[in-house]
């Protein structure tokens, strides 16, 4: 658990650590969002700042005057807007305004972490974790594409800009149609490249793949890798697009139109959820992800006549 650095009041409830959600900082604006965290995890970022679940908060109240927010809710723009209940030190950040996952965000040095006394939990292999559980759906209720989705998608083509070194790729069928109206991610022009979906559970990627999707680790952030010998660049991507896409079932994120082809539910079950609009991916997760994988840039454009 996190404890004020000043007084050791406790802050938290036991947390266990997990990889910080790609889609942190990409929300849908005018749009009230849920938790960014599960219950009883935390996560930090490179700076050290650490996320938790406001309702995992403990200790801590809000601090007037620090309030202010853009509609319907705190959005943390006074810095700092959380004190610590013992001794009145600023602790930390609430955020759950428009656009924003709910979170609490401790400042790493107004905090330390001190061991809860309870059985630490152990951190699960690739072949311990439900991956059916773990899969989201690209389309909500209301038929409006997921956030996550949104997020995630743009930011798996940064990384696969980067391993294949800005050059045209051909993706695996379910993500193809899904990102044909984002193309202005990928390099324009005839694919050379190759990608396919692998991940545990799933059989071998087909022979001649440039660059694998693969998923990331829910809990440590790391990139899946094949246990069989030499493999082509693995890209990550966010487990609960990779689970749904790679999968059995119905994964096409849009809907079917002609002749049912072999595979496809009938409209005898439910049908898949229609989305109202074409996929548009978060207008900055794509161009920040680029922007942080250290010496890549984004292509140059082809000269023109």
């Amino acid at each position: 658990m996190f404890v004020c650095a000043g007084c050791g009041t406790e802050l938290t409830a036991p947390v266990s650590r997990v990889a910080l959600p790609v889609h942190a900082d990409y929300g849908a604006w005018e749009e009230l969002h849920p938790p960014l965290m599960d219950p009883g995890t935390y996560a930090a970022e490179p700076r050290s700042v650490v996320v938790i679940a406001p309702g995992d908060s403990r200790g801590m109240a809000l601090i007037p005057g620090k309030c202010a927010g853009y509609c319907m809710g705190i959005d943390g723009r006074d810095g700092p807007n959380l004190a610590c209940e013992g001794c009145g030190r600023a602790v930390a950040t609430r955020r759950d305004d428009c656009g924003l996952w709910q979170v609490v965000w401790l400042e790493p040095d107004a905090v330390r972490r001190v061991a809860s006394g309870l059985p630490a939990v152990p951190v699960p292999g690739w072949d311990q974790l439900d991956l059916e559980a773990y899969a989201v759906p690209p389309v909500e209720l209301d038929g409006s594409w997921s956030r996550r989705w949104q997020a995630a998608v743009p930011v798996a083509l940064a990384h696969l800009v980067v391993a294949c070194e800005g050059r045209p790729v051909e993706l695996p069928g379910p993500l193809a149609e899904l990102v044909g109206a984002t193309a202005g991610c990928l390099p324009a022009g005839p694919p050379v490249l190759t990608s396919s979906l692998a991940g545990p559970g799933t059989p071998a990627p087909r022979p001649g793949a440039d660059v694998l999707l693969v998923p990331r680790h829910p809990v440590t952030g790391e990139t899946w890798r094949p246990p069989y010998g030499t493999a082509p660049p693995a890209v990550p991507l966010d487990i609960g697009v990779w689970a749904h896409l790679a999968l059995p079932g119905e994964t096409s994120p849009l809907p079917a139109s002609g002749t049912l082809p072999e595979g496809v539910l009938r409209d005898d079950y439910p049908l898949p959820l229609r989305p109202r609009h074409a996929f548009r991916p978060h207008h900055r997760a794509f161009a920040d992800t680029l922007e942080r994988l250290r010496g890549i840039r984004s292509p140059e454009p082809p000269d023109t006549p």
